[in-house]
């Protein structure tokens, strides 16, 4: 009996010394792969907020001058939670914001997007962070597989969140027509909300 209790208290000392060796293991992993997550996460959004701008239009670094939009602002944006402003300025003068937006009408699930608004109002780039959409039929939405989003640079949008086949003149491509729709719909959004709160943005540092 008292080797019986023995082993059992032995095998429940082992058990208790695996169980926080591997938690210990498993959070020092963790500590040690979190910061790098986080510095790759800003690397990638840093290089979508610059392709959203015209090359040599600013001369700061608009990812370090993100604004907290409210929550207000940001559930005009489509977003729900908080959302920021990116501002692109040159000689210390905004010239341009990259707003987080995002749809819930994908074909997948939501998409989220950055969309650059020149100072003038008109849409200066386009770029998708994250879908869901189907790989081969709407995945096309990713700058990363096509030149789609490209036809919305310069353009002052409006589409009411139509393509072509509902008479617009934003083409979508072979695939899923929502994909179209979801972002044409959410530039809309971005470029009403801009041109409704021009003169506050333009007063920000």
């Amino acid at each position: 009996m008292n080797d019986a209790l023995h082993q059992a208290r032995r095998s429940a000392l082992t058990l208790l010394v695996f169980s926080v060796a591997c938690t210990g293991l498993l959070a020092g992993t963790h500590l040690l792969t979190e910061h790098t997550i986080r510095a790759n996460e800003k690397a990638v959004k840093q290089t979508l907020i610059s392709q959203t701008l015209p090359t040599g239009s600013y001369d700061n670094d608009p990812a370090a001058s993100a604004v907290a939009l409210s929550p207000d602002d940001a559930a005009m944006l489509g977003n729900a939670g908080l959302a920021n402003v990116y501002i692109a300025t040159r000689a210390g003068k905004p010239v341009a914001f990259v707003f987080e937006t995002q749809a819930d009408n994908g074909y997948g699930d939501r998409i989220r997007l950055l969309v650059g608004i020149n100072a003038t109002g008109t849409v200066s780039g386009v770029r998708v962070i994250a879908h869901k959409e189907t790989p081969g039929l709407g995945s096309y939405i990713d700058s990363g597989r096509s030149e789609w989003l490209s036809q919305y640079d310069g353009r002052a949008a409006d589409a009411g969140g139509k393509v072509s086949k509902d008479g617009s003149n934003f083409n979508r491509t072979t695939g899923t027509t929502l994909s179209a729709r979801a972002v044409s719909g959410a530039v809309d959004r971005v470029v009403a909300y801009y041109r409704e709160h021009a003169t506050r943005f333009a007063a920000l540092p």
